[in-house]
């Protein structure tokens, strides 16, 4: 096991997108960069790449909808680092066969939900021992405000019409499980956020979002880094707090 100072983070679904950008981010703070991806190519790749930029970067298998997968990656990161300082729920996807309530595809709904709900929760609760280990450790959940219901039920909000019962649906549990955990650890030096990145150009929506990852990165890796628990049990995006 390494006996390092340094503190570590696990990025999930890092080897693309915003969780690369994240990674990228918090590797130049002189974190070690766990990069979680669930495809060992490409995860190989992603930690080449921040390697190449003088970041410590490590590759970590884990796919989050697979629970021993999960239990393999919190062993292994136990083994080699004996604690875990950042856990960055970033994972996350859509489906092209989800839709409006009455036509989302059952199956696209449940798929979104393993991955965008089921699978932060599993490897939070895999990984709190590691967590609980650390000085201080923070946890931050990638929302989104497509999972904001008062942002749903705003008929002037920009996002109003855009009726994904199963994305959507899914960052709202997502924001739930951020409540509850947050308050679950409030009496623990561990920090729990949801992080809003906005409407980022990603192949999640074909590149069609005004920001880039680069930019959706900053509120995450803020939250990542907060020195005191000034902000915790929130939802917050770069110009503050978000309606739950």
């Amino acid at each position: 096991m390494e006996n390092g100072s340094k503190r570590v983070a696990l990025v999930t679904g890092a080897n693309k997108g915003i969780g690369l950008e994240i990674a990228r981010q918090l590797g130049r703070e002189q974190i070690i960069v766990l990069v979680g991806a669930r495809d060992a190519v490409r995860g190989e790749a992603a930690a080449g790449q921040l390697r190449s930029d003088g970041i410590d970067a490590r590759f970590v298998h884990l796919d989050v909808t697979d629970t021993a997968s999960i239990a393999q990656a919190a062993a292994a990161i136990g083994a080699s680092h004996g604690r875990l300082d950042i856990l960055v729920n970033n994972a996350g996807i859509g489906d092209s066969a989800d839709g409006a309530p009455g036509k989302a595809d059952l199956t696209a709904v449940r798929r979104i939900f393993d991955t965008n709900f089921f699978g932060p929760l599993a490897v939070t609760q895999a990984m709190l021992p590691w967590l609980r280990k650390a000085p201080a450790a923070r946890i931050v959940n990638m929302s989104s405000s497509l999972g904001s219901i008062a942002i749903n039920g705003d008929a002037t909000s920009p996002y109003y019409a855009v009726r994904l019962a199963g994305y959507n649906a899914s960052k709202a549990a997502l924001n739930m499980l951020t409540v509850q955990l947050a308050e679950e650890l409030r009496d623990t030096l561990i920090v729990v956020n949801a992080a809003c990145p906005g409407y980022v150009a990603t192949d999640l929506n074909g590149y069609s979002g005004p920001l880039t990852p680069q930019e959706a990165a900053a509120t995450p890796v803020r939250l990542a880094l907060l020195p005191d628990r000034e902000i915790h049990g929130q939802f917050i995006s770069a110009q503050g707090p978000v309606r739950w």
